[in-house]
Order: C-alpha cells, then sequence, then structure tokens
C-alpha cells in the first residue's frame, strides 16, 4: 500500500524536500540516541531481567557458539573453540552486519548537485553514523534481551521495537519504555516513507539517464502533463511488488537479495576507481585512495557476497531472477542495429515471395537504422597527430551506432592550427568510408560554456561529446561539462 501510495504521489509531482528531510534525519538521529542511552542505563544497573549489572549481557557472551541454547549439540563453548571456529563465526558475523548498511551505493547520483568537498563529508558522516551506532546497538541489544528472544522469527522484522519495550513491564519505568517504543515505531515509519519516496526519485533519475544514454528503450523518457515519467514509476511499483510477492515478503530474503545488488555495486566501485588509476592516471581529482585501500575494498565487499551467498544459497537465485532480464534488456540495445540487420536480411529474403508485404517492413526498418546512424557525434581535438584521432574514430566505430563524427578544434589564433590536421581529418575519411567525418574550426576558448553553445548549436547531447583525457593543469572541473565523455 505504501509503495502504490507513494507511485501516486509522485507521478503526481511531489519530489524531496530538504526541509523535510532534516526533520527525519533530527528525528531519526534522537531515536537512535535516546535508545542507546535508555538501553545503555538497563545494561548497567539491570532492572529487568536480574540483582546483578550487565548479567543479561554476561549470559549472552557465555552462550556457545552456534546458538541460542548451550545444550544442543554441535554447538562450541567459547573456551573450548579453536581459531578456526572463532574466524567462522566473525566472518559470517561481518556478512550478517553488512545487511544492515546502505546508502553509500546511492550517495554518487548526487555527486554533481553537491558543492566541491561536500561529497567527501558525506562518506565520512554515513561512515561515522554507521561505524558507531550499528555495532553500538547490536551490543546494546545483547544486553537488554535474552539471546533466544533476539533471535526469534517474530521479532526480526521489529527487534528495535522489541529492544525498546524490554523494560516496560517494571514499574514506574513502563512509561519511559512505552513513549521509546511509540517514538522508535514512529520514527521507522517516517524513515520508511522517505526511503521509498528516495527510492522512486532516484530510481526516476536512474533510468532516465540510461534511457538518455541508449541504454533503455527512449519509451520511457515519455512525460505526462506534469512533467514526470509515469511509466518508469509504475513500472518501478510493479518490480517492487513482485519481488514482495515473489520473496513471499520475507525481509531475511529481501534483505540478502538487496545487499548482493548493494555490495555488487560497491565492488563496481572498487573496479572502476582500479581502472581510472590505469587508463586515467592524469585525470586530476580532489583525493585519491591508494591501490591498499581499493583493493582492501574489494576483497571486503567479494568476501561479503560470498559469505552471503553460503549463508542462504536462495538469495543468487532471486537476485538473478531480475538482474538477468535486466541485463538482457540493456544488452539488446547495444546491439539493435546488428539485431534490426539481422531482420533486413532476413525480410529481403522473403520479399522474392512476399513482396508486397514485406515492403513495408523494410522501409520501416531501414528508417529506424538510418535514424539510429544519423545521431552525431563530436570529438574535440586539441590537434592531435592521426594516431590520436584513429584511436578516437575506432572507439566510435567500436561503441557507437553512428555514421557522423565532427572532428572539432578550438583555437584562438588562426596561427595555432597545426598544419596538417585538415590533412588528417580526410584521410581519415577516406580510411573510414562508411563514417560522414567533417572537420570544424571553432575560433574561441575550450570551456563549458562553449561546449553548452556547440552542443544546442550541433544538437548533439553533452554525453556525446567526446575528448581525450586532460592533464592536471587542466583549468575546469570535468563535471563542468555536463557529461563530456573522456574516451583517450
Amino acid at each position: 500500500m505504501l509503495l502504490f501510495l507513494f507511485a501516486v504521489l509522485v507521478r503526481q509531482g511531489i519530489s524531496e524536500s530538504a526541509a523535510v528531510a532534516l526533520g527525519i534525519f533530527i528525528l531519526h538521529m534522537a531515536t537512535l540516541v535516546s535508545l542507546v542511552l535508555v538501553a545503555g542505563y538497563f545494561v548497567v544497573t539491570d532492572p529487568g531481567w536480574g540483582s546483578d549489572a550487565l548479567a543479561v549481557l554476561e549470559r549472552n557472551l557465555r552462550i556457545p557458539i552456534g546458538g541460542a541454547h548451550g545444550h544442543i549439540e554441535g554447538f562450541v563453548p567459547l573456551a573450548e573453540a579453536d581459531w578456526g571456529t572463532i574466524l567462522g563465526a566473525l566472518v559470517f558475523g561481518f556478512g550478517t552486519g553488512l545487511l544492515g548498511i546502505s546508502g553509500f551505493e546511492s550517495s554518487a547520483n548526487f555527486v554533481e548537485e553537491q558543492q566541491p568537498g561536500v561529497f567527501v563529508k558525506t562518506l565520512r558522516n554515513m561512515w561515522v553514523a554507521v561505524s558507531v551506532f550499528n555495532p553500538l546497538i547490536a551490543l546494546l541489544a545483547l544486553g537488554v534481551l535474552p539471546l533466544e528472544v533476539i533471535t526469534a522469527k517474530e521479532n526480526s522484522e521489529q527487534l528495535l521495537a522489541v529492544m525498546a519495550q524490554a523494560g516496560a513491564h517494571e514499574g514506574g519505568r513502563g512509561l519511559v519504555w512505552g513513549g521509546l517504543k511509540t517514538l522508535v515505531i514512529v520514527d521507522a515509519t517516517l524513515v520508511l516513507s522517505g526511503a521509498v519516496l528516495t527510492s522512486y526519485v532516484g530510481v526516476t533519475g536512474l533510468v532516465r539517464r540510461m534511457a538518455l544514454d541508449r541504454c533503455l528503450p527512449q519509451a520511457l523518457l515519455k512525460e505526462n502533463r506534469r512533467g514526470t515519467n509515469g511509466r518508469i514509476i509504475f513500472g518501478f511499483f510493479l518490480l517492487c511488488t513482485s519481488i514482495a510477492w515473489v520473496t513471499g515478503g520475507d525481509v531475511r530474503v529481501l534483505g540478502g537479495v538487496y545487499t548482493i545488488a548493494f555490495l555488487g555495486v560497491m565492488a563496481l566501485f572498487a573496479t572502476g576507481n582500479i581502472l581510472m588509476k590505469i587508463y586515467r592516471s592524469r585525470l586530476k581529482r580532489d583525493v585519491k585512495a591508494s591501490w591498499a585501500a581499493v583493493i582492501t575494498a574489494l576483497v571486503a565487499v567479494l568476501a561479503g557476497i560470498v559469505v552471503n551467498v553460503i549463508a542462504d544459497p536462495a538469495y543468487p537465485g532471486f537476485f538473478l531472477m531480475y538482474f538477468l532480464p535486466t541485463m538482457t534488456v540493456i544488452g539488446f540495445m547495444f546491439i539493435r542495429t546488428r539485431v534490426l540487420k539481422l531482420g533486413l536480411a532476413i525480410i529481403e529474403g522473403l520479399m522474392q515471395r512476399i513482396n508486397a508485404v514485406t515492403r513495408r517492413w523494410r522501409n520501416a526498418l531501414l528508417d529506424k537504422i538510418d535514424e539510429i546512424n544519423s545521431l552525431g557525434i563530436i570529438f574535440f581535438t586539441r590537434g592531435d597527430d592521426v594516431s590520436n584521432l584513429n584511436r578516437a574514430m575506432l572507439y566510435v566505430r567500436a561503441n557507437e551506432e553512428t555514421k557522423r563524427v565532427k572532428i572539432v578544434h578550438v583555437y584562438r589564433d588562426e596561427k595555432e592550427i597545426p598544419e596538417r590536421l585538415q590533412a588528417d581529418v580526410e584521410y581519415l575519411d577516406r580510411v573510414y568510408p562508411e563514417i560522414d567525418i567533417e572537420f570544424v574550426k571553432i575560433k574561441g576558448t575550450f570551456s563549458p560554456e562553449l561546449v553548452d553553445r556547440l552542443s544546442k548549436q550541433f544538437q548533439v547531447p553533452k554525453n556525446y561529446m567526446f575528448i581525450g583525457a586532460p592533464g592536471e593543469r587542466f583549468p575546469h572541473n570535468l563535471a563542468e561539462f555536463g557529461g563530456v565523455r573522456v574516451i583517450i
């Protein structure tokens, strides 16, 4: 019901509010701090489960590795456990702990909307919050609740609320604990609502970006009269609903599927960083992560994926059920011209027998191929030699579905134009007869403003304007160019 409600609201044009988000954040922090303080007092004084302080925590910590009841066969007391058993418990605990982490994978979506230096602080603040509250609340839960209560299936979806009412039966303290439980429930409801709204806004932006980059069908970009993408919004609603139905609403399974996706994205971040270090080492950047840090992070997230898969082999099945069809659609978008050409070849073979019927289809496919190939590309050159220009053309031929390329040279004085540049472009035009290569000279200074003007003049999106890797003395940040790509 909550998913459908927010789907309707987002379709009507509702968006995120910084003031509301700040209010929810303050309430959430206040709730967690209150829970930590009250639970901490409970642990120290132990008013509900015994007369000795720390009695519940000590009892839980004495339980053998493997379960909540020491009499179960196969459980090993900690004092008798070998390092292999302890290490295994730590590794699986690490994997389980990753179920409670989120936010890092989507924070990169807002880099271009933030002031310089803010993104680093965002990551730091999230890291501090996760590093403090997650282990602290887990430890306090062991001090407030018996382990059999923590591991009970009926408490898996409301453990913080159960933790918040642990002392509600103790006389006058019941008012405090009862109020805390209510606060936790209200906070959880607001945070969940904010997360659902953010997911709709975030996935709409993501799918729009992928559709603009021609990774997803252009039909998804259709807007309604309110300027929102209803097809994306309700498509996401149906996707979420189907996942909940397939998993039977099991929060643990949903968390496992999310963890695989989350860790997969984080692994791609680390992999992307490695590739940038190898192929784009000259790019100017504000923060540089060491090789050791990147490799350690990559190994950690891959280990987290493996541990969660081992813990419950059903997780990958649910994940692949949605991942593979999505990748199939994206993969088709990259080879759609070839598929259309295959269809064209088949139709041309049949035209001899059913010429009248197939002529209309043939013309439609040709028009579609011409439409795709007519989309132009611009490559800015500083006067590169013919080998670099050839590398750019090889990239275009291998990765882009276009037959029109403009090679643009921006100059301040005509005397600065390399003498052989015109001849080199004409030579490439002969080498690649299937591509219409045009040489354009623009007087001015290469800047975001010039790129924006040329994008409008030639009707070429900025994400289909290419440049070579700039050096460290380049006066602009790449983000200022609004999507211009570095290809060599």
